[in-house]
């Protein structure tokens, strides 16, 4: 891990916002062997959406929301890729005021080009089922996973991440997507969660006879007890709820049984989802670790500390405690993963994002379950190859991990 990246990550934690999208590349602990041979990295640049000012469809601090558009080519020129940019939230006036002068709340701040890697990848050798599809990743700058409808005008916040959903999905539409005859939504953490929020808003874009499904990776966030007994996450996320206005955007068959705080969560969601839809995720998902299961606040004299830096310093109790959120994980998806249309990875890796990410998404020593790798399996499940229902067995089994090791911020 980078100085620079250590430094944004200990701002952002000074000031609250919650992070997360962990760089597994620059965060890997392992070393991993090359490509065969090095190819040339492709850069997508940005693209602002004007119409989206009329609208009100911007970003926490009003400007314009983006996406950066790589097009297909060959046999797919009319199949559309949309991944959705994860980052972390933000749950009250404070961090959402800090977020709006960062990359995830002002396009001010975002990056002019970025590298296309893993799923997004255009080579055959390192993406062989999407390298020639349209392959689009739509910018988050509204801090609740595309979800929010409100606005504090004394702090100049804007709160739209509903209507940047909207004008995003016609802006594509425009630019060729009607046409398409596959779609996949998908997207990282944050990003995550907000494909499954909207997977069956994206199938209703399309006519019947498109095949259309979705991926989350590292999105399924628990309402889980942390080390101390309380709800952190639960606690955070209400207060997104409650300041951004996202109840009314969450799928109505939640809403109609239980509350927005709960319906943020998409283990609420998951059973209710018509759309075919995958889960990639680790069942001992890094971030979680740090910041739900064991945030400082619930760990007061630093007992975690160690163990939530670098799994290889994990106690035999804090592992048996792990292991309980591994069984409410699994517990999660067993309804959903009873139909077939549904699929799974689920590793057991110290991990946060795994498809974007080439060593992760499609390489020599990639994570496998069983004989398969993460791209294989998601591959098979969209194309209806195989069906998927990978779940991998208890760490410390898997010895093709790459796990995420992070310095302490004392």
């Amino acid at each position: 891990m980078n100085f620079f990246w250590v430094l944004a990550l200990l701002i952002a934690l000074r000031f609250g916002t919650w992070v997360d999208g962990f760089d597994a590349q620059k965060s890997s602990v392992r070393v991993h062997e090359s490509n065969e041979s090095v190819s040339k990295p492709l850069f997508v640049e940005l693209t602002l959406i004007p119409s989206a000012d009329s609208r009100g469809a911007v970003c926490t601090d009003g400007s314009l929301p983006g996406y950066h558009l790589h097009r297909g080519f060959g046999s797919g020129a009319n199949s559309w890729l949309i991944n959705l940019e994860g980052g972390g939230w933000c749950n009250n006036l404070r961090t959402c005021v800090f977020r709006k002068k960062s990359r995830h709340g002002s396009s001010n701040y975002m990056e002019k080009e970025i590298e296309f890697t893993g799923i997004m990848s255009d080579k055959p050798k390192e993406n062989p089922d999407f390298f020639n599809w349209n392959r689009v990743k739509v910018r988050y700058c509204d801090g609740a996973s595309f979800t929010g409808e409100s606005e504090n005008k004394q702090k100049g916040l804007f709160f739209r991440g509903q209507r940047i959903w909207q004008v995003a999905m016609e802006e594509l539409m425009s630019k060729g997507m009607h046409l398409a005859n596959q779609a996949l939504l998908s997207g990282c953490s944050a990003g995550g969660l907000a494909s499954i929020q909207h997977c069956d808003d994206f199938r209703a874009l399309f006519a019947t006879s498109t095949k259309v499904k979705c991926l989350s990776d590292a999105g399924l966030f628990l309402d889980a007890l942390d080390v101390a007994g309380g709800r952190t996450l639960r606690s955070f996320f209400d207060g997104i709820v409650t300041l951004q206005g996202s109840g009314k955007n969450l799928p109505k068959t939640c809403t109609s049984r239980m509350g927005g705080t709960s319906c943020f969560f998409p283990q609420n969601v998951l059973s209710d989802i018509q759309t075919p839809a995958f889960i990639l995720n680790s069942a001992y998902d890094a971030w979680q670790l740090q910041e739900s299961l064991a945030p400082d606040k619930a760990d007061p004299n630093g007992y975690w500390r160690e163990c939530k830096h670098n799994h290889l310093n994990c106690t035999a109790e804090q592992i048996q405690f792990l292991q309980g959120f591994r069984d409410q994980m699994l517990n999660a998806v067993k309804g959903f993963s009873m139909p077939k249309q549904n699929g799974l990875f689920i590793n057991s890796c110290f991990a946060h994002c795994q498809m974007e990410n080439q060593d992760t998404w499609f390489a020599k020593n990639s994570p496998r379950i069983g004989n398969k790798g993460i791209a294989k399996a998601v591959g098979d499940w969209y194309f209806d190859r195989a069906e998927v229902k990978a779940i991998d067995c208890p760490y410390p089994c898997d010895n093709t991990c790459h796990n995420l090791q992070f310095r302490s911020r004392s």
